[in-house]
């Protein structure tokens, strides 16, 4: 077999989102969620970065790191799909793929220089795991990157599903002023997957060190509890 590419880790992000719980499924669609990128010692030289303040979007090329397999499948059930129906792996955006490598639009907010990190790019509209490795950065061109008349298959059917949720003032308090609005976007979202919509049932999904716990009922996703996570992740500005 032909040896691929060795791909580099330039950077990382944090972001809010400890476990796959909760992440948005798609980039943008939550833009009120804000990351951090760090590069690695090796690639934090400014010049680098020459320019990038000229585009309001990029491409993040990265990395599936807790979605590992050792082996592949030509199909694949999309959770949009109830889990149940096949589709090709490379019909989908699956995270179980022979290259376990994922594609994100994200809005660039500013770039910011760290004392001790150099370089850090801000970013909002993230899907990604806190930590997970970025293997490359390129600029978003709308004149050849947008194709509003573009066919979405299943997943443009679902892009305007959102749920009712009631989250008691007391309990969203509970979150720092910061972390209030972003949490509801993504809660909005319904964090379910579609397989897995159990009535009465506590879910617990990890937000900026938090745990938040809520259950589904009549269409309406009620907060239960906002706990402090066992384990807390890097705090995001």
């Amino acid at each position: 077999m032909e040896q691929g590419l060795t791909l580099q880790v330039i950077a990382h992000i944090h972001t809010d989102f400890a476990s796959k719980f909760g992440i948005p499924r798609q980039s943008g669609l939550v833009p009120e969620l804000y990351g951090e990128v760090v590069f690695e010692p090796e690639y934090r030289q400014i010049e680098a970065l020459m320019g990038i303040e000229e585009y309001s979007h990029l491409w993040l090329i990265w990395e599936f790191s807790k979605a590992k397999r050792e082996n592949w499948s030509a199909t694949v059930c999309p959770p949009r799909l109830g889990g149940k129906e096949k589709k090709g792996v490379f019909a989908t955006r699956s995270p179980f793929r022979p290259n376990a490598i994922g594609l994100s639009c994200v809005k660039l907010v500013r770039v910011e220089q760290d004392e001790k990190l150099g370089a850090k790019l801000i970013v909002s509209g993230a899907d990604l795991l806190d930590g997970t490795p970025i293997y490359d950065i390129k600029p978003y061109l709308p004149y050849c990157d947008a194709h509003p008349e573009a066919l979405g298959s299943f997943g443009q059917a679902h892009k305007d599903e959102h749920i009712e949720v009631d989250f008691p003032e007391e309990l969203l308090n509970r979150l720092p002023k910061e972390k209030r609005v972003p949490a509801l976007r993504v809660l909005e979202q319904d964090p379910r997957a579609a397989y897995n919509k159990q009535p009465d049932y506590v879910y617990g999904m990890e937000f900026g060190g938090f745990d938040i716990r809520f259950t589904v009922q009549e269409q309406v996703l009620r907060v239960m509890d906002v706990v402090e996570a066992k384990k807390g992740i890097q705090k995001i500005k």
